[in-house]
């Protein structure tokens, strides 16, 4: 017999948390998009690609650790049994799929090392109706097949001028189906802690992982300017840390495969970012593929 305490979430209630969610995914979506404005200048400061991941990682992990020191305690206990999904989104999904996406970079063009990660939303979908018979419903599909689109018009890969290799294909697909297992292995976890706890443990792992790719010369030598430190935070706060904390927050809420599609705003921030701040062209053909993926996002609504 069902207590009689427990009610019944109000509609007006549910929508409200529905909404919260969604803005937390594509607020995101955003930060992940802005990445740029840190990557481009730490770069230009002498960062290679992998520096660049192990600032990232294990920036990350320090932030949180400390600012859950301070806040909250109790993200610091799991189950030794649960360790495993946490391997799963740290170092299966974080940081293999960076490997992948930045060695597909290497031996393709970045238009189809970025299409083809946007691959992700595709497979989270598939993977969420086998896993946990989440609907692929005519709205969801309509909704990725916009946004996939969308990206593709954003990256640039029906400019021409495309670099293409059987193993950049397969390392640009790894980056895919590694970047869309966070939404998996999260979920997984997500049934057993709250979104903060999934967050930390994520970066406790791939911050682990990372220093296995720590260039001491290389930092050394960029670090030695103060604005490279400021960029660093920025990278770290900004687009690293803050994203998967939203995102993983409102994975908690959201069918993995919706959440997915959601987060194909981020290369259409990162276009933006890249027009006002960058002063680079804004073309017919990317305007299309902005409209694409926000109707895309639209529809899930």
């Amino acid at each position: 017999m069902p207590d009689e305490t427990t009610q019944a979430t109000p509609p007006e209630t549910a929508k409200k948390s529905n909404a919260a969610a969604y803005a937390c995914i594509l607020l995101a979506a955003a930060l992940w998009g802005a990445i740029g404005l840190w990557n481009r200048n730490l770069m230009a400061r002498g960062l290679s690609p992998y520096s660049i991941v192990v600032v990232r990682n294990l920036g990350g992990l320090l932030f949180l650790s400390i600012f859950f020191a301070l806040t909250d305690r109790s993200v610091l206990h799991i189950k030794k049994e649960h360790l495993k999904y946490f391997f799963g989104t740290g170092i299966v999904s974080v940081l293999l799929f960076t490997i992948c996406y930045f060695s597909c970079q290497k031996i393709c063009s970045l238009a189809v090392a970025s299409i083809l990660l946007y691959t992700a939303p595709a497979i989270v979908v598939i993977l969420s109706a086998i896993l946990w018979k989440e609907p692929v419903t005519k709205k969801k599909l309509a909704a990725l097949a916009l946004t996939l689109v969308g990206c593709a018009c954003v990256t640039g890969i029906f400019s021409g001028g495309l670099t293409v290799t059987a193993a950049g294909i397969l390392l640009g697909l790894g980056a895919g189906f590694f970047y869309a297992l966070y939404s998996i292995f999260g979920r997984y976890a997500l049934a057993h802690y709250g979104s903060m706890t999934v967050t930390y443990w994520t970066f406790m792992f791939c911050g682990a992982g990372s220093v296995f790719f720590i260039r001491p010369a290389e930092l050394k030598a960029a670090f030695a300017a103060p604005t490279t430190w400021l960029l660093a935070v920025c990278l770290v706060v900004f687009s690293t840390a803050l994203p998967y904390i939203f995102y993983t927050k409102g994975l908690a809420q959201v069918e993995s495969g919706k959440a997915s599609i959601m987060a194909s705003l981020e290369p259409v921030v990162a276009s933006m970012i890249g027009v006002v701040v960058f002063g680079e062209p804004m073309s017919a053909l990317t305007f299309a593929g902005i409209m694409c993926v926000l109707a895309g996002v639209c529809i899930l609504r």
